[in-house]
């Protein structure tokens, strides 16, 4: 019984533990700040502003601007000039901070790109990574 109870009253101190913490309004605005800057810039094809947002890591394994670029010409095509681009909610998933913008193509075709976002030392936060997948949905 006395187990029974105790587990009962520490319930809601150990939900507490288990969820993610939230981020704030300004973070969450920073984050879409420096997602949409740099489409803007992948959409002007300025290789050296868009990776300018890209994380210490990102630059690291891509080297230069014009590799990055490449990179995203090929596999991520949508993002040179969506038709549509509509922010999701931030949020922090299993310790990483994640974006989720759904973009549509020229066809109708509608993706969902999955940004993961990386607060720097100084407070700002750059790209860690993106995952870009095709949904089923098509727009209308």
């Amino acid at each position: 019984m006395r187990i029974a109870w105790l587990l009962f009253a520490l319930a809601p101190f150990a939900a507490v533990s288990v969820a993610e913490p939230r981020l704030s309004d300004a973070d969450a605005a920073a984050i879409r700040t420096v997602v949409q800057a740099q489409l803007d810039a992948i959409a002007r094809d300025d290789g050296p502003k868009a990776f300018s947002y890209a994380s210490p890591g990102i630059r690291t394994q891509f080297g230069i601007p014009e590799v990055f670029m490449a990179m995203v010409r090929e596999g991520y095509a949508v993002m040179l000039h969506p038709a549509s681009v509509a922010f999701l909610a931030p949020g922090i998933e299993a310790g990483q901070t994640i974006q989720q913008v759904r973009m549509t193509d020229d066809g109708g075709g509608v993706w969902l790109a999955r940004y993961v976002m990386e607060k720097q030392k100084g407070g700002a936060w750059r790209v860690g990574g993106c995952s870009l997948a095709q949904t089923a949905d098509t727009s209308t």
